[in-house]
């Protein structure tokens, strides 16, 4: 059986926490001030200013003014909502539309102000920018937090439903 970064199986041998976001949805979206999620010599940017692993963006202190694009590691992912949720610019976050967890009601139904429901499933792309091999698994979900963030959730090009908290 084949595992994607969406299953529920234990990860193949040598499995990546990296995961870029089709440039297609920051495009749509930006531009961005701050990626606090970024990779280092990336095949596209997400936004002007970023931290990589080695700075590490979850402990980082973020610039109070800067608008955040985050696809946080998987592994981590409510930290890094909680981060956003209290960054007074804003900002948005691309995760998986896993509305019964814990997590989803602490950080995204608690905190959020607007939800867009992507249409489908993404296929996200390698550290290179090579698409997966598959679509991601699960459903996904941009979440938005401040005014900022669902004006552009509520205008963008991506096929979805858009919901205002």
């Amino acid at each position: 059986m084949a595992r994607t970064i969406g299953s529920h199986e234990r990860p193949n041998k040598g499995a990546t926490d990296v995961w870029l976001t089709p440039p297609h949805i920051t495009e749509a979206l930006g531009p961005f001030d701050l990626d606090p999620c970024h990779l280092p010599n990336p095949p596209w940017e997400t936004a002007s200013t970023y931290f990589c692993e080695e700075t590490d963006g979850l402990t980082s202190p973020w610039n109070p003014d800067a608008f955040v694009w985050c696809n946080p590691p998987y592994s981590n992912v409510w930290a890094w909502l909680a981060k956003l949720a209290a960054h007074p610019a804003g900002g948005i976050a691309l995760i998986f539309a896993r509305t019964e967890t814990r997590g989803f009601f602490s950080e995204v139904w608690g905190k959020a102000d607007g939800l867009l429901f992507i249409e489908g499933r993404l296929s996200f792309c390698r550290p290179d920018g090579s698409s997966g091999s598959s679509n991601a698994g699960a459903p996904s979900v941009l979440v938005g937090y401040g005014a900022e963030a669902c004006a552009r959730l509520a205008n963008r090009s991506i096929k979805g439903r858009y919901v205002s908290l």
